[in-house]
């Protein structure tokens, strides 16, 4: 392939291994400048949009800047692959129906149409195998590059500007997941829409340069836009929340910056956003008070998935994965997982019934994973989980719940302890997923996940030039290169 632009591995290496430095006392150092105290009486939107406005990436350390770059590479890749699955189908032929303007594009399709429809359908395939970034509270960042990417090419926008409103979306949403740690494990709510409609809504507001006095409006609007229930985990509607909460993004930010009106104290009110999605919990608006001058992106990072399956269930894997090189499956008698709390409330304990649940399954990936090594996509079809063999193997897996670590939330450890015929047991404990800041995919890890995904859409020659164009994201003077790109191959 003499004839394809050659990718830089240096800045991929840079994107990867930089997940590995969070914690570094020097980092510390150059990253934690002290934090101004919030103003007494000072609205939480008066916060925000101070930041949304005000935010300079020429201070971004270049850390940030990686991790950036690195979050537009494997959203791509999920996009890409996420938009041949069959809710993606649905999805757009739902979209096509609109018959919508053509004005941009769908990453993975064929066809044009509005930027909301197109950052509904984006968000939908972003989100669909579970395979996207996770962060605190799972995976709340998952709207935002589906709703810039659309926003963007109907505005002209550059790809400098978009990872600016990028870390402008992550910041809030993790200021948010911080300020409401209880608001999925404990109240239900669906993180990617709860709080990734406001992190994405806030993301859009930057990049359509929205004036600071519309931004508490647009908040708002957003707030009223929020909601998905976890209870539609294992189903097509999980990555619906990230498709609606794309568009939502998009529609509150439009709306807001034209002079549609919302309440400016919607998020900190006795009938507003907090009281609202976190009755009876804990919240604390101290994770504000450091906003624009302390980065969740370079202090605490993001963990792109090494396995297309709900990401509570990682350190399951791994830890079965260790075990696998010393026992063979003939010999095993049972597989006990031990996991937290949270995570077996959003783990199953069934073997599955369609795609999706699979990827809840704890039998089932258990049982996967023992007999054919890691479970990657071609893992998640219908012809994987009719295997006679998994389906033997996982009658063998239970879940229980680890006494050491029970009650953890912002981790999700896990015990995998064999027992096998004879007797003997076995055991592996992963405290750590990979893919997490404390155990970084690789920058092949990184490059292969990449083009597997691109593999399932379009054509390796251009998936190469896009993983070109992505590994210099913040260098491209232009998006009009990437759009034909990623049309169906």
């Amino acid at each position: 392939m003499t004839s394809q632009p050659e990718i830089d591995r240096r800045l991929l290496l840079g994107a990867a291994g930089a997940l590995g430095l969070v914690g570094t006392s020097a980092l510390a150092q150059e990253t934690k400048p002290e934090a101004k105290p919030a103003e007494a009486g000072k609205k939480l939107s008066d916060t925000i949009a101070d930041f949304v406005v005000g935010f300079d990436i020429k201070q971004m350390p270049p850390l940030g800047i990686e991790r950036a770059r690195l979050a537009f590479i494997d959203t791509m890749a999920v996009m890409l692959a996420g938009s041949r699955e069959q809710g993606s189908d649905i999805v757009c032929e739902m979209v096509r129906q609109e018959a919508a303007a053509p004005k941009v594009s769908v990453i993975g399709q064929s066809f044009r149409t509005s930027p909301q429809l197109a950052a509904l359908a984006n968000g939908v395939a972003a989100h669909i195998m579970d395979y996207d970034l996770s962060s605190l509270l799972g995976q709340p960042t998952s709207p935002i590059i589906p709703a810039l990417l659309p926003l963007a090419e109907s505005t002209g926008a550059g790809p400098a500007d978009v990872m600016a409103a990028f870390i402008v979306g992550f910041e809030v949403c993790l200021r948010f997941a911080r300020a409401v740690p209880e608001q999925t494990a404990i109240g239900g709510w669906h993180a990617v829409s709860s709080i990734g409609t406001m992190g994405a809504a806030m993301a859009c507001a930057r990049l359509l340069k929205a004036p600071r006095e519309t931004i508490p409006d647009i908040l708002g609007i957003a707030a009223s836009l929020s909601g998905g229930l976890s209870v539609n985990f294992g189903t097509m509607t999980k990555p619906l929340h990230s498709g609606m909460s794309a568009r939502n993004a998009i529609a509150a930010a439009t709306l807001g910056k034209s002079g549609f009106t919302a309440n400016a104290g919607a998020l900190e009110n006795p009938a507003g956003y907090f009281r609202a999605f976190n009755r009876g919990l804990t919240v604390s608006f101290e994770p504000f008070a450091d906003l624009g001058h302390r980065y969740e992106i370079v202090e605490r990072g993001f963990s792109p998935k090494r396995y297309p399956c709900g990401g509570l269930g990682h350190t399951s894997i791994d830890a079965t994965l260790e075990l696998r090189n010393e026992v063979r499956a003939s010999d095993i008698a049972a597989i006990k997982t031990g996991i937290t709390k949270f995570a077996a409330s959003r783990i199953g304990d069934k073997y599955p019934t369609s795609v999706e649940s699979a990827k809840f399954s704890m039998p089932y990936v258990a049982a996967y994973t023992v007999l054919y090594g890691p479970p990657m996509l071609k893992a998640f079809t219908e012809e994987a989980i009719r295997d006679d063999k998994v389906k033997e193997m996982a009658r063998k897996v239970s879940i229980a719940i680890d006494p050491e670590f029970a009650d953890l939330v912002l981790e999700s450890p896990a015990r995998v302890t064999v027992t096998l015929n004879d007797g003997r047991t076995v055991h592996r404990m992963r405290r750590f997923a990979s893919g997490t800041p404390q155990v970084p995919l690789t920058a092949a890890q990184v490059e292969e996940k990449f083009f597997d995904c691109a593999a399932h859409a379009i054509e390796r020659p251009a998936a190469t030039q896009i993983f070109v164009f992505m590994n210099r994201f913040e260098q491209e003077p232009s998006f009009a290169p990437l759009w034909p790109l990623t049309k169906r191959g």
